[in-house]
């Protein structure tokens, strides 16, 4: 039977007020909806998810703007750290096994930096600036292309011309870590250059407990002592099979270089987890690559010139040199997303497996021996790890303490602490 019309005499005036009513509401509803101005959880209408947008239009560089109609948080990042109190709640989450994993894949790609570095001082090729300008050359066209696709040239310079400083300073600080421990290797060993690790820790934790107000857990601090136990019995079975005796130019020269190096690179990591948490992995990335290109090459153009000059040139040395780009371009790459789920300080306990990699690697490379200690001190390495997170909430180290209760200082981006209480199933 087909629905009665509004002039249908059969319809009393009473149904009538009601349809006209309901007609009222719905427009009204209509009006509200499209009155709506900026998402209310943005407190700085030029700032959204940490990115640089444009008020007059909103998804201007390919930045989306959230909408009025976008539902709040289900849950605050205070709201899911209370959810599971027991001291191993964070050993049940998937971002501590994805740490641990990731820690190890750095670690990896750390040592096999050391190890191309080594193999080209054997082919009498030593440039430790201009080594690593292909780095951040590559680094720079990836994800400096890649920001001024999001945002634009305006808003990309935009953002150099506020934040360009912060960026030139970390750059700062990572070229001159690679430079000195690259040119480590000049006067040291690979095995003794790898203990540049630990005194790293140190200016981290130094840094962090200093300027970002980190207070340190008393798992931690333990963790940190075992994993330093475990280190301490490498070095043993270091001098009892004598693998890190073999002959170096000037061994105290190059530790020296070695700890110089480590301090600007405790320096630069927690630099970087700074930046990271505030800020989009790939702005974070590109810019570190841009000005660190700018440093690095004219710090080649100085102190390198002699050294190219003189440098053995060959298919090796240039298979060599690719291995060690594209192994450092990927420790560039996923270290930025382990400041974020975990911290600087972690970031560094996970490199020092760094020599027990090494030493596997050198088993073939070259010739070095294992010692029955290097397992244990591996897995006392590894229990270091477990250590520290003991009595951690699910969140972690995700969760940062400079950015506020509910980290509303911070971006919502991969790994973050504020993103997890935004979207529980993300996976990172």
């Amino acid at each position: 039977m087909p629905a009665p019309s509004d002039a249908d005499p059969k319809r009393s005036p009473a149904a009538a007020e009601v349809v006209k009513e309901q007609l009222t509401i719905s427009q009204n509803k209509a009006g509200d909806i499209k009155s709506d101005g900026p998402s209310p959880q943005h407190g700085n209408p030029e700032l959204v998810d940490g990115q640089y947008a444009d008020p007059a239009n909103p998804t201007a560089g390919g930045l989306a703007q959230s909408t009025a109609t976008e539902a709040p948080p289900a849950t605050t990042v205070e709201e899911l750290e209370q959810r599971d109190k027991r001291w191993y709640a964070y050993f049940l989450t998937r971002d501590f096994w994805s740490i641990l994993a990731l820690g190890q894949v750095l670690a990896l790609c750390i040592t096999s930096t050391n190890t191309f570095t080594s193999l080209l001082m054997r082919e009498g090729t030593s440039i430790p600036a201009f080594q690593t300008f292909f780095t951040y050359a590559l680094l720079n066209i990836v994800y400096t292309s890649y920001t001024l696709y999001r945002y634009g040239f305006r808003k990309w310079g935009r953002m150099v011309w506020t934040s360009g400083w912060k960026y030139a300073i970390l750059a700062f600080f990572d070229v001159e870590g690679n430079y000195f421990v690259v040119l480590a290797y000049r006067y040291t060993n690979i095995l003794s250059a790898q203990l540049i690790n630990f005194w790293a820790i140190v200016v981290v934790v130094l840094i962090s407990f200093t300027f970002l107000r980190v207070r340190y857990h008393w798992s931690q601090v333990l963790g940190i002592i075992v994993c330093v136990g475990g280190m301490g019995l490498l070095l043993a079975s270091d001098k009892i099979v004598g693998s890190n005796d073999f002959p170096a130019a000037n061994a105290l020269k190059g530790d020296l270089f070695a700890l110089l190096g480590a301090s600007f690179y405790g320096f630069s990591n927690v630099a970087e987890e700074f930046l990271v948490s505030k800020r989009p992995l790939y702005e974070v990335v590109g810019q570190l690559a841009f000005w660190g290109m700018l440093i690095n090459g004219a710090q080649a153009g100085i102190f390198d010139r002699e050294s190219i000059a003189g440098a053995t040139w060959n298919g090796a040395v240039g298979g060599y040199l690719v291995g060690y780009t594209l192994c450092l371009a990927l420790f560039y790459t996923l270290a930025p997303l382990l400041f974020r789920l975990a911290s600087a300080a972690f970031f560094n306990l996970s490199l020092l497996t760094g020599n027990f990699w090494g030493v596997v690697i050198g088993i073939k490379v070259f010739g070095l021996a294992v010692h029955w200690m290097y397992p244990i001190a591996f897995t006392l390495i590894m229990i270091g790890h477990f250590v520290y997170y003991v009595g951690k909430s699910v969140l972690g180290e995700a969760k940062k303490p400079w950015l506020g209760k509910n980290q509303e200082g911070g971006v919502s981006g991969v790994g973050t602490a504020r993103r997890r209480a935004e979207k529980p199933k993300a996976i990172v």
